[in-house]
């Protein structure tokens, strides 16, 4: 992309904005419906609490790479109440070829202290209280609430969905919590928990973030600005953030 953040419409063209928005949208969920007709999140979790936990260790991080510690990860803390337990550099060495290990070990011990004293070791199912926790973030509670409790309340927004909104033109900002309101408004209810799978997809298989031709995709041909439309560094999530 040019520049982090496209401005903004005026208001007088709003309401034909929202159409063209809602037509592209319709046809690209469409297409990514025949892309990927299987819509489901990569990180293995047999658990609510095992989401959960995967999810914040994704941040900044390939689900492939979490797929291959969480196994042991599991086995080692099979319970909220074990996790709850453990100590802090122990917890670390278990999870240190991850990104951002301490920190992810810091958030991961203090949300299962508390899911254990308060929740008695059931992770909560509402917003509201995952947002409270720490290391979750809007983005984490939507993927736990769908993908755990088949709840949907918004759009997941990490790193894909953001880069291929603004890409695809669904969106003025940069901002993960306005893009999603953007989606929400443009996408159908019933398609946002799959949305963000499939955007997923399409970007680890399709549409990589480095630029590169991509004329010819599916969905640049839904929208041809696309094939010039690039992230610029300064539009990237901040490490230290909740998404």
């Amino acid at each position: 992309m040019r520049g982090a953040i496209i401005k903004r419409k005026s208001a007088k063209g709003d309401d034909s904005l929202l159409l063209l928005r809602r037509a592209r949208a319709k046809k690209i969920v469409q297409a990514l419906k025949k892309l990927f007709p299987t819509a489901r999140v990569a990180l293995s979790f047999s658990t609510p609490w095992e989401l959960a936990v995967a999810v914040i260790l994704s941040a900044q991080t390939t689900d492939k790479k979490v797929n291959e510690i969480t196994p042991s990860l599991f086995k080692k803390y099979p319970t909220v109440a074990a996790m709850a337990r453990a100590k802090q550099k122990e917890f670390e060495q278990a999870i240190k070829t991850i990104g951002l290990y301490r920190a992810k070990a810091r958030n991961i011990l203090a949300t299962a202290r508390i899911i254990a004293e308060k929740y008695n070791g059931i992770v909560p199912h509402t917003m509201e209280e995952l947002t409270a926790l720490p290391g979750i973030g809007r983005k984490t509670a939507n993927i736990i609430l769908s993908n755990a409790f088949g709840v949907t309340q918004g759009i997941a927004v990490d790193t894909h969905v953001r880069r291929l909104a603004i890409k695809l033109g669904l969106t003025d900002s940069a901002n993960p919590e306005i893009i999603e309101r953007d989606l929400m408004v443009i996408f159908p209810r019933g398609e946002w928990a799959d949305l963000n799978h499939r955007l997923v997809m399409y970007g680890r298989t399709m549409c990589p973030a480095r630029k590169h031709d991509c004329r010819d995709h599916p969905l640049t041909k839904i929208y041809p600005p696309a094939a010039d439309i690039w992230f610029s560094p300064s539009a990237r999530l901040s490490l230290g953030k909740k998404v």
